[in-house]
Formats: structure tokens, C-alpha cells, sequence
């Protein structure tokens, strides 16, 4: 049996290639109940694409997806017994939910003498505790951990299965729809799911890998590869990725230190799976709780051009850049003081690329409580728009009522003429950030206090 989680792929997928090597194969998806908390309609709908690029594939190797609705432990058990399976595979992960599941089903599986086969490296190109100093679990500075990531000599990726059979009183199921899996409004530009699209985008990805060096904070460029979401659920494996798009250029190289970042925070929370909700590193903050400018944070009115840009990309796509998600995170957690965990939360109802591990570890070290050897960095927005967004065309891409104000003059709206500034619609800045900038440093200066 194969029990597909977040590797919904058939191409470089170790857990498939592995149960394929029987007679017969049940290939699994299981719509977690336990799940519904995290889920979120923009994801929903991604994995909705997701299951039926996976569904079509598998068919056309001569199976189907098989899909049940709840304990994840309690299906499996069911079908195993149903169809006598020796053994059930599954990707390794690494959430307190997702290792929790596994030792239950391990313990389930030993108890009917059946085997739980776990895949490490599935869903990371380094398998979390791959790399470890003498004497700990893992290892908290990125730059030591990327140089021993970097000797790491990845597996030869693997070829999909070419055949694959059901057993004779098991037929594919019709996939779920959206209200089935969640439902709810998502956003207008949420981009296509599934492997056949991640596979499109990365060959089109690897032709313009090499000028990511340059390119890659540049907002208004939008010169990413996009294929964090694909990432996610698993529809392109993270080794595969490594090995096509490959070092050999200074773009490739930067890029695939991208990678390893996320393999980085994968490792991180695999064994301290608490920090998805508690300081990796405690600082005493007291955080300021200001609900009205949390608010308008969320909603993209701060007044502040480059800020809002960032949030109205999260709500319109479901996605936003990797440097106006630092810069958009740091004026919450550093300028306002609110708690990271009141932003991480609020990214992850809207990311379709919503991992727990990269998520919640990048908030953690945007606001000095993670793996940032520099707890006090804070990243002035109007600096930010300066060196990333110098023109104001990422600005305008997102902030209509600044649409007609020309160059760099959009991102400080507040000195425009009067008679300009009050006919724009667009808010006065929420805070000063000289004021919130050194409000930030006493509180933690003072231990939060």
C-alpha cells in the first residue's frame, strides 16, 4: 500500500516506487479530518488540482487514486486488512501532527503484523537529521548547516512506475470536490496545482535559473521560480529539483541555497516541533497587542505603500515574494511589536504554499526568536522599496489608488501636494517608524517589558 501525504507525484517519488514493486498496489489518499483546522480554501483548491493531476496519472499507468475521508490510521488500517498488505509505505515529514501520525501507525500496523516502511527524503533533498553536530539533533546556524548540505551526495532521481494494478475488490474513487474538502472564497490568482503543471514550470524555470543571482529581489521583476506551492504538496521532489536545475552558474548556486534553507527549517522542526507555535529561541517579549493596526496590516491599508503591496499580493494570489514576505513580516513583528504568531497565522489562511516548517521558522527569524544570529535586524519598509521596488511598479501592480502617482514618489504618498494626497483614497501611515523602530529596541532591550 502506498500512502500518498505531501508527495502527490509519481515521477522521483521513493514511497510509490517502493510499494510498486509488488503484484498489486493501493495507492492512498486520505482527507484528514484532524486536518480541517490547518487547511485553507486557497490550498483546498490547489489540492484539488493536485489529486486529479495525480488521479489521471496513476490511471494511466493502470490504477487510480484511492480516497478516503478521516483518521488517517484508522483508513489505513481498514484497507490493509482488506486487501492483506504486508507493508505500507509513506513519505517521512516532519510536524508534530505528521510524526505523531506515524508512530500511531507503526504501533497500529506491528499490532495486525503489517510493517510501516517511513521514506525519508521524499519531501527534502537532505532527509531531516541527515546532518548533525556531535551530540545534538540537529543544527541551528544555517551557514555550517549549508556547507555539510552542500557534501551531501543526493540519490539518482527515480523514474515513475510504468505499471501499476489494483487489487481485484478495490476501484478507484471519485476524487473529492471543494466543499467536500473545505470550501470557501479563494483568491482570484491562484495559481494551477498538480505535477504536470510543477514539471512545466521547472523546465521552464531552468532556463532562467541563471540570472536568479541578480534578479531575485527585484518585486516588481518577479524573476522567482513560483514553485513553492508545487513544493509543498509535494507535486516536484526537492532532489529532483537540486540535480536538474544544478551549481553551475552563480544564479543555480543562490537558488539552490534557496532550497537548502528549506530543508534547513524542515530539519529545525523535525525535532523541535514545538516551534510552529512556541520561540525557538525565547527573547522575553512582551508583545504589544493592537488589534485595530494588526488589522490594517492584514488588510493592506498602513500606509505604507511597499507593506500594503505585499498583503493585497497574499490576498490576490495566494502567494507573495520571498523579499516582500521578510519586509511585510518585520514591519508587524519589529515595527508594531505584535506577536509573529498573530502574522504566521494569517499567512498561512492565505499561502497556498502554507508550510508549517518554512512559515512559521521564517517568521521566527524575521522577528529574533529563531535561527537569525542577528535578533535585532529590522527592515525599514521605505529602505526596502527603495533598493527592491525603486520605480514604484510593484506598488502600482497592487495599490490602485497609487496607480497615477509616477516613479518613486509612490512610496511616500504623505508628501505629496495636499490637493494630490486627499483625492488618492489611501490611508496615512498607522505608525511612525522612527517611534516604532525605537519602541521595538526598548521593549526588547527591556526583556519585552
Amino acid at each position: 500500500m502506498a500512502l500518498f501525504t505531501r508527495d502527490l507525484r509519481v515521477w522521483d517519488n521513493p514511497m510509490l516506487s517502493a510499494a510498486a514493486k509488488v503484484d498489486h498496489v493501493v495507492p492512498l489518499f486520505v482527507v484528514d479530518a484532524a486536518m480541517t483546522g490547518f487547511r485553507s480554501p486557497n490550498r483546498d483548491a490547489f489540492l484539488r488540482d493536485c489529486l486529479a493531476d495525480l488521479d489521471d496519472d496513476l490511471r494511466e499507468r493502470g490504477a487510480g487514486l484511492v480516497v478516503r475521508r478521516g483518521d488517517p490510521v484508522e483508513e489505513v488500517r481498514r484497507l490493509a486488512a482488506r486487501v492483506d498488505a504486508a507493508e505500507v509505505h509513506v513519505a517521512g515529514d516532519v510536524s508534530g501532527y505528521a510524526q505523531r501520525r506515524e508512530a500511531h501507525l507503526e504501533e497500529m500496523l506491528r499490532s495486525e503484523g503489517r510493517r510501516l516502511v517511513v521514506h525519508d527524503g521524499s519531501i527534502t533533498a537532505v532527509p531531516p537529521g541527515a546532518i548533525t553536530p556531535q551530540g545534538k539533533d540537529h543544527m541551528a546556524v544555517f551557514t555550517p548547516y549549508f556547507r555539510r548540505w552542500s557534501q551531501v551526495a543526493l540519490r539518482t532521481p527515480l523514474r515513475p512506475p510504468r505499471r501499476l494494478s489494483l487489487p481485484e475488490d478495490v476501484s478507484a474513487s471519485r476524487l473529492p470536490n471543494l466543499r467536500a474538502l473545505g470550501g470557501g472564497a479563494t483568491s482570484p490568482g491562484l495559481p494551477p496545482g498538480g505535477e504536470r503543471e510543477a514539471r512545466r514550470r521547472l523546465a521552464a524555470w531552468q532556463r532562467r535559473v541563471d540570472r536568479y543571482q541578480e534578479q531575485h529581489n527585484d518585486l516588481a521583476g518577479d524573476a522567482t521560480s513560483r514553485l513553492s506551492p508545487y513544493l509543498h504538496f509535494g507535486c516536484l521532489s526537492p532532489t529532483e529539483l537540486v540535480v536538474r536545475v544544478g551549481r553551475d552558474s552563480p544564479g543555480a548556486e543562490a537558488f539552490v541555497r534557496q532550497v537548502a534553507w528549506r530543508d534547513f527549517h524542515h530539519q529545525m522542526l523535525a525535532a523541535r516541533p514545538e516551534a510552529a507555535h512556541r520561540d525557538y529561541r525565547p527573547r522575553g517579549d512582551r508583545w504589544h497587542e493592537d488589534p485595530d493596526s494588526f488589522s490594517a496590516w492584514c488588510e493592506g491599508r498602513t500606509g505604507y505603500p511597499v507593506v500594503d503591496a505585499a498583503m493585497r499580493q497574499l490576498r490576490a494570489e495566494g502567494w507573495m515574494h520571498n523579499r516582500a514576505r521578510l519586509l511585510s513580516a518585520s514591519f508587524l513583528a519589529k515595527t508594531l511589536y505584535v506577536d509573529w504568531r498573530l502574522g504566521a497565522r494569517h499567512f498561512l489562511e492565505l499561502l497556498v504554499d502554507g508550510d508549517l516548517a518554512n512559515n512559521q521558522l521564517n517568521w521566527q527569524w524575521v522577528a529574533g526568536t529563531g535561527a537569525d544570529t542577528r535578533p535585532n535586524r529590522v527592515l525599514n519598509p521605505l529602505r526596502q522599496a527603495q533598493r527592491f521596488d525603486p520605480h514604484g511598479d510593484y506598488v502600482r501592480r497592487y495599490v490602485p489608488e497609487l496607480r497615477d502617482v509616477p516613479g518613486a514618489a509612490v512610496h511616500q504618498p504623505w508628501r505629496l501636494p495636499p490637493e494630490v494626497r486627499e483625492g488618492l483614497g489611501y490611508p496615512a501611515p498607522i505608525v511612525d517608524l522612527d517611534e516604532g523602530a525605537a519602541g521595538f529596541r526598548a521593549a526588547r532591550n527591556s526583556g519585552g517589558r
